[in-house]
């Protein structure tokens, strides 16, 4: 698991409740039901009727999957091709079979797979890139459901506090409460904006750079096979791949 979203989301609160208790404020007036409800549920609401079934259905997977995913490195791949290319260059592709049953990463076992059963190199591009282009569609609708939540937030926050207004404009004869509920009015588009930058757009983002680090991975995967498959020099083959990996990698791999 992957901590950096779950800090940055509890650093913001943080933040957030700190400034208001600083300033004399305080924090447990923000949790009012009402507009917390009208808030997030209107939201989730104005997402899932611009969106298709199936994938609202998924929502609370990918909400998961942003907050817990963390994307293996693909250096640790990069050390398995190059290991298997040099055996499959002494010992033919059909050696690998017996160490295809430890390999780990899913993707790269089932090229590895196609590769071994004699499959086209040219199909097995194209089957792999395939997969690859279907995980980063669905990826990408996943990120723009929690994107338009984070656009659709502040709205309804908005609507939430006209709501509560007209309530006020209502019982102005009540002096003695006035000031209470024009605040509570406001926090509905509080939570909104909030809900929005601190929640909605952060794990829209989250997922989609979990999806990208994914899917780098598995091209390098399919380069890779590919090499093998073309009786590539492993030496060759690893300086490739290794100009693939992210440049964070590269230092690691560098430091080691």
């Amino acid at each position: 698991m992957d901590p950096s979203t779950i800090i940055g989301i509890g650093l913001a609160v943080v933040a957030i409740l700190g400034s208001m208790i600083m300033e004399g404020g305080q924090p447990m007036s923000l949790f009012l039901i009402p507009p917390m409800i009208l808030v997030f549920g209107g939201t989730i609401g104005a997402a899932m009727a611009g969106t298709l079934m199936h994938e609202a259905k998924n929502m609370p997977k990918s909400l998961i999957r942003a907050i817990k995913a963390k994307p293996g490195t693909a250096h640790d791949n990069v050390q398995i091709i190059v290991k298997m290319a040099e055996r499959a260059r002494r010992e033919g592709l059909l050696a690998l079979e017996g160490d295809v049953a430890e390999v780990e990463d899913p993707f790269l076992k089932r090229a590895l797979e196609l590769a071994i059963d004699g499959t086209d190199a040219d199909e097995v591009a194209e089957l792999l890139g395939a997969e690859v282009d279907a995980k980063r569609a669905a990826d990408n609708a996943a990120a723009k459901l929690f994107h338009d939540m984070g656009g659709y937030a502040p709205t309804i926050g908005i609507i939430g506090t006209v709501i509560g207004l007209v309530h006020v404009l209502g019982s102005l004869s009540d002096t003695s409460t006035l000031g209470e509920k024009i605040a509570g009015a406001f926090v509905a588009t509080l939570w909104g904006v909030m809900s929005a930058n601190i929640f909605w757009f952060p794990l829209a983002n989250r997922l989609k750079r979990v999806s990208e680090a994914e899917c780098e991975q598995m091209e390098l995967a399919i380069e890779g096979v590919l090499a093998i498959q073309a009786g590539s020099n492993p030496r060759m083959i690893a300086q490739k791949l290794q100009s693939m990996l992210p440049s964070v990698e590269q230092k690691q791999k560098d430091a080691a």
